[in-house]
């Protein structure tokens, strides 16, 4: 007789749903890096404008992503080592209930995440734009806690200190004037030509073959 099918516990059940959410949750740590990395870099260029309200709300954005993201891989990884627990009749219904609530966080996830198109709403000033603006506002409004809120606003301060920094002129020091040496008034001796020297030697030459000629006749 053939072997029957093996029978997937609830154990199996959970164990898989759970390697499902964190396959889930690895692609959209990936996905929501781009994202986060181009609210950054609007929050950078709001400063360089002037506009600190929009700037601050791309960064509260930002963080509210993170914050979900570390929270729901927290809570994968504690369902993880439940699963795998020998006592896991006993605590089955804490493992479903945490997936349920795993599986709902990361559709909240998703939902926030909505792309680069959003991402680029935050910092438009039409009628719309401005709109999603304060209904993401009133949103992360109940969502973010008062530590994220700080972390957010030390976060803006430091891209401030950067964008001041940027947009500060460099200050030139002047070279010191060293003075030049005065020119002097003397005239230098003319130094003889070379056709000159050579006359003057053939003169000498003439004058000593004289000499010598009445040397010899003295």
């Amino acid at each position: 007789m053939g072997n029957s099918p093996s029978r997937v516990t609830a154990q199996d059940k959970a164990i898989l749903d759970l390697k499902t959410q964190r396959d889930k949750l690895h692609q959209y740590q990936r996905k929501i890096t781009v994202l986060t990395d181009r609210e950054t870099a609007i929050a950078r260029q709001m400063l360089a404008k002037g506009d600190k309200q929009r700037a601050l709300l791309a960064l509260r954005r930002k963080k509210y992503q993170e914050s979900l993201l570390q929270k729901t891989d927290a809570q994968l990884e504690q369902l993880e080592k439940l699963t795998s627990s020998v006592e896991f009749a006993l605590i089955q219904k804490d493992v479903f209930f945490g997936l349920q609530q795993g599986t709902k966080v990361l559709k909240e996830i998703h939902a926030e995440m909505g792309g680069l198109e959003h991402v680029e709403k935050m910092m438009g000033e039409t009628a719309e734009e401005v709109a999603y603006q304060q209904e993401v506002s009133e949103m992360l409004g109940g969502r973010i806690s008062n530590q994220d809120e700080d972390e957010v606003e030390e976060e803006l301060a430091a891209l401030e200190a950067e964008v001041a920094a940027k947009s500060r002129p460099v200050s030139v020091q002047p070279v010191p004037q060293v003075p030049l040496p005065n020119v002097p008034d003397t005239e230098l001796p003319s130094t003889p030509s070379r056709v000159e020297e050579e006359r003057q030697q053939q003169q000498r030459q003439q004058r000593q073959k004289q000499e010598e000629r009445q040397a010899m006749l003295a």
